[in-house]
């Protein structure tokens, strides 16, 4: 921890774009590991969400560049003010087997080491080999010892653990809203960021452009098997363009391969 906070602003900046750097040099093994672990398509999506996850940690040192000290006037021009942004500590962060890389990297991982804070990193114990694989990666880019700490094991025993620690200062989740309630409840006073389930209605109208319509219903219905919290859960559909969307939608799901991922 203390590694950490002491590290200069644009030092955590370099090191988040090795971290980059070291995810892309292992970005085919990242995504083949995906396809075996989680069941996303190579080539589709797999090789993609490895990128993203790199362009999580490129985002964060870009940030840096923001996060300033500032100084304010005062009446006395013998005195001066200061603000001064110092990192919060330790990080609990929790994510969901849907988007094992992509997520944790864009949301959590890439701020939470840019700012100069410690992780906890409680994956979704049915995608623990990506997320060592990543870990590796942080390792050969030279973070610290102890900068993250990968804690394996069943999501409901060990984030409460994780979310109840006194030594936690704050908390990131990404998953159901029931748990999402939960971890609000057992992590009461400390800062949560809390990612849950969507409601995912669509709404058709008579003058949409149909084809356009069934083919965009069809990607949120059916990307990733549909599970992603904004995926379309339900489509309202105005009678006069009923029977032609049907016909749309039908065709865009009979596009949808299905099979080997490779």
């Amino acid at each position: 921890r203390e590694a950490m906070r002491k590290m200069g602003t644009f030092a955590r900046a370099q090191l988040c774009m090795r971290i980059a750097d070291a995810i892309d040099r292992r970005a085919e093994e990242l995504a083949r590991l995906l396809c075996l672990e989680q069941g996303k398509p190579f080539h589709s999506e797999a090789k993609a969400e490895a990128s993203a996850a790199a362009l999580g940690f490129r985002n964060a040192a870009e940030q840096m560049k923001w996060l300033e000290t500032a100084a304010f006037p005062l009446a006395d021009a013998n005195k001066r003010a200061f603000s001064f942004l110092q990192p919060k500590g330790v990080f609990a962060i929790i994510t969901p087997w849907n988007f094992p890389l992509a997520l944790p990297c864009l949301y959590y991982l890439g701020p939470a080491i840019a700012t100069g804070n410690t992780v906890v990193w409680v994956p979704a114990p049915t995608t623990s080999l990506i997320a060592t694989a990543l870990v590796e990666c942080f390792i050969e880019a030279g973070l610290p010892d102890g900068a993250i700490n990968l804690v394996l094991g069943d999501g409901a025993e060990v984030g409460d653990e994780a979310v109840v620690h006194p030594g936690i200062h704050a908390i990131g989740f990404t998953g159901s809203s029931v748990t999402g309630a939960t971890i609000a409840r057992r992590g009461a006073g400390k800062p949560l960021l809390l990612e849950m389930g969507g409601n995912g209605p669509t709404i058709v109208l008579a003058d949409a452009d149909i084809d356009m319509a069934a083919a965009q219903v069809g990607a949120g219905c059916f990307a990733n098997a549909g599970q992603i919290c904004t995926a379309t859960e339900r489509v309202l559909v105005h009678k006069s363009v009923h029977d032609r969307f049907i016909e749309g939608l039908v065709k865009a799901a009979a596009q949808v391969k299905m099979g080997d991922p490779f």
